[in-house]
């Protein structure tokens, strides 16, 4: 038993044939497709079952085969999926053991860490693994550990989760209405309000709020929600006027008690650390998969279902944007699914997990659910899932839901009888494994994991986990450099008619001083027959304006994120202003400012995209090398199963037809025996019967004796023909053997040079220029820009 029985293109391995009657393991490997995981998978079983080990087990073979997965784990245990090590030590697993385990066992640390690694090197063995597929699996993927609402591992800031979705997702009214109601919800939730659709106040009005600002492109923040719930941006809700709906006075109440939430202490951690990206929590910015566990185990149940809500309705965009496809693209995995998705109840969780179940598919996201209180789970919606993983259940209420949900899900026609009898009595680690893209259902034991089963850990350690990982949060949109500020005047300089002014925006109520700036932006349309690339770039420099100076240096301006909408037509209240160099203060000096902008774009605002020569791909516009990268593994993957399920159907007749002569010869060879037995049985029979009467009371041969004699020794000559016979039929078995063992051999040494024709890593990024027409520059302005330096 090698890897190479198991480590196939696009499959996962989970475990070994099980023997129900004999309880033992078969020989073979129980391999699943992970475009099969497409259509989902629920993972059901009672504490103990080994439901966690199975499901770490598919999650470890994702990141092998560059998969990244959204984990969220309420218990803590999914951090183990960072406990690998490829030495298998003792050295690396005594920082990780558990102190009552040992103290339980008898054993000092030390002695208990080297049974541990022990254990988990004999049981890597056991199943054909060893420290080499654990390195592999530590390199395959970036594991990281975020913990919202807490320090102890990556902090998640949950301010861009009230951003405005994509416009796709804006779009599709129905989706972007339960993403409103999602995050009304969830967010009253916090309050401990009963956020009702139909007879909340509350809900009504955030849900508004919300809906006029993602509508007209506006991102909100709390602090700027809670301003529009004091002063909202409309007079009428549906046909009431707005005071008599939800009067000021207690409108404000409502403001206060977010205020005092957004105030808190305790949700500062809410808001610092990385923003909650879907983009960034599946792959790194260099392309790579990551996998991303959510360990929520520290929060309230209320803060819990915020934060699961928030993330399945970033998860549920995420996965609306992302193009079609057949292939596995990436996992969302929920241990302890219980109350999420409940049968009758309709928590804020549940409707965006149920359109994931029904739309997430299309875009090749799979997601696996996992419970051991199979009576809480919707199973009318569970009905969607494609494999469910069934272990050991506690009652006969939990093996009866189970049942309801397999008999919705079931393609294969197999009765509920029959799924009674299997799932009964089922052993620890043993699973019955249902998909609807097989024949029939199979018993395995799964295989050993490779990360470490160490149980939950403390917020401590995932903090020691995570502690060379912490890095800075993400930079706001628009970065202007500071500069020393000149002497500051209090009045605003006067310019001549003609001058075109704007003033960046402010932020809060902070006194401001401005200081003069050059601002030039440019609208350039791009056009690429060759590729098909169209697009269009806004491209914007901010300049320096020196005293005595009367050209611009464009080639040293710096670039600035910057909308022309963000713009102002006049200065906060009360600021003052630095000095104006006086060329900034005439006419005749933009229209030469412009001439050279437009000039300096030309030259220099090219579209800089990649171009991969073995999928023919082009990056797009604004698309990271990373994001490309991504895109590329994905265009891989689909083209690698394709090209897999082609070799495999090519194949499919000559390993028929082998079997089929292997069967024909290995019949023969029984055959053979079966009559050479027989023939041998017949010649003992003569000679004994030869024998006998001469043994008998003749003392003489007579002729019948010499006749049954000579009869017996015909029957040798027979014998030794028939093991001739034998010989020959043994020989053409071991040919067709050969034979097949050959075409194995080919089979795999195709599916060997697949995978490395068609792995991203081999190829290099070519770059592709575009560079803009002069019909296809618009200079939009070029301006003298206020930029504020807030004290």
């Amino acid at each position: 038993m090698t890897s190479a029985d198991f480590e196939k293109l696009g499959v996962f391995y989970l475990g070994r044939p099980y023997d129900a009657p004999a309880r033992a393991v078969r020989d073979g490997f129980v391999l699943y497709d992970s475009k099969d995981l497409v259509t989902h998978a629920v993972c059901v079983g009672m504490t103990g079952s080994g439901k966690t080990g199975l499901c770490i087990g598919l999650l470890e073979e994702a990141a092998i085969d560059g998969i990244p997965a959204i984990v969220i784990d309420p218990k803590g245990d999914l951090a183990n999926l960072l406990l690998a090590f490829p030495n298998l030590s003792p050295v690396e697993f005594l920082p990780w053991v558990n102190p009552q385990d040992a103290q339980q066992s008898g054993l000092s640390l030390e002695a208990f860490a080297a049974r541990e690694a022990e254990k988990w090197k004999s049981g890597l063995a056991r199943d054909g693994q060893d420290g080499e597929r654990v390195k592999r699996l530590v390199e395959s993927a970036e594991f990281r550990v975020f913990t919202p609402g807490s320090q102890a591992g990556l902090p998640v800031s949950i301010l861009r989760s009230f951003a405005a979705p994509v416009e796709a997702l804006v779009q599709d009214e129905e989706l972007f209405q339960e993403r409103v109601a999602t995050s009304a919800t969830s967010l009253l939730g916090l309050l401990s309000i009963d956020a009702d659709p139909l007879s909340s106040r509350e809900f009504v009005l955030i849900s508004a709020l919300l809906n006029d600002a993602w509508k007209a492109g506006r991102d909100l923040d709390l602090a700027q929600l809670i301003r529009e719930i004091q002063s909202p941006p409309m007079s009428r809700v549906g046909v009431i006027e707005l005071e008599s709906f939800y009067p000021a006075k207690e409108r404000f109440q409502l403001a206060l008690r977010l205020n005092n939430l957004l105030a808190s202490p305790s949700f500062a951690a809410w808001l610092a650390g990385d923003p909650l990206d879907v983009q960034s929590a599946l792959f790194t910015k260099d392309g790579k998969p990551r996998i991303s566990i959510f360990s929520i185990a520290h929060l309230s149940d209320a803060e819990r279902m915020f934060f699961v809500s928030l993330l399945l309705g970033e998860t549920l965009a995420w996965a609306r944007s992302q193009p079609g496809t057949q292939s596995l693209r990436a996992i969302l995995y929920m241990d302890e699914i219980a109350g999420y998705f409940p049968p009758v109840r309709e928590p804020p969780s549940k409707r965006p997990l149920l359109t994931l179940l029904k739309q997430a598919r299309a875009h090749g996201l799979g997601v696996v659910l996992a419970t051991q209180n199979p009576v809480d789970l919707d199973y009318k919606g569970l009905s969607n899932a494609g494999t469910w993983f069934i272990g050991r259940l506690q009652t006969d209420q939990d093996k009866a839901r189970v049942l309801d949900g397999l008999e919705a899900a079931s393609t294969t026609g197999v009765d509920r009888a029959t799924f009674d009898r299997w799932i009964s009595g089922l052993e620890k680690r043993v699973f019955l494994l249902h998909n609807v893209h097989e024949s029939e259902p199979v018993l395995f034991q799964t295989r050993f994991t490779m990360s470490y089963l160490r149980g939950p850990l403390a917020r401590a350690e995932i903090q020691r986990l995570m502690s060379t990982h912490r890095g800075a949060t993400a930079a706001p949109r628009v970065s202007i450099a500071p500069s020393a500020l000149a002497t500051s005047t209090s009045s605003r300089p006067v310019l001549e008619p003609g001058v075109p002014e704007v003033f960046l925006p402010t932020r809060g109520d902070d006194p401001v001083t401005y200081r003069p700036a050059l601002l030039a932006i440019a609208r350039i349309s791009f056009a690429d027959a060759q590729s098909g690339i169209v697009a269009d770039r806004t491209f914007a420099r901010r300049a320096e304006l020196a005293d005595g100076a009367t050209s611009v240096d464009w080639e040293s301006a710096p670039a600035i994120e910057v909308a022309e909408g963000d713009l102002r037509d006049a200065p906060a209240k009360g600021a003052r202003f630095a000095p104006l160099p006086p060329i900034a203060g005439q006419k005749k000096s933009y229209d030469a400012w412009r001439k050279s902008f437009a000039d300096h774009v030309a030259r220099r605002a090219a579209l800089e995209l990649w171009k991969h020569g073995g999928t023919k791909l082009v990056s797009r516009p604004g698309e990271s090398e990373g994001e490309f990268r991504v895109r590329i593994s994905q265009s891989m993957r689909e083209l690698r199963d394709e090209q897999a399920e082609k070799l495999r159907q090519r194949y499919a007749p000559k390993l028929a037809a082998l079997e089929e002569r292997l069967r024909r010869a290995r019949a023969a060879v029984e055959r053979e025996r079966e009559q050479a037995s027989q023939s041998k049985l017949q010649t003992a029979l003569s000679f004994g019967a030869t024998l006998l009467s001469a043994f008998t009371g003749r003392k003489k041969l007579s002729a019948g004796t010499l006749g049954r004699a000579t009869t017996a020794a015909r029957g040798v000559g027979r014998s030794m023909k028939e093991g001739q016979d034998i010989a020959r039929a043994q020989e053409s078995e071991r040919a067709v053997e050969d034979k097949a063992r050959e075409l194995e051999q080919e089979f795999r040494a195709e599916l060997a040079e697949l995978e490395s024709r068609l792995d991203p890593a081999r190829e290099r990024l070519e770059s592709l220029r575009i560079a803009p027409k002069r019909g296809s520059i618009e200079v939009r302005l070029v301006a003298l820009a206020w930029l504020p330096n807030e004290s």
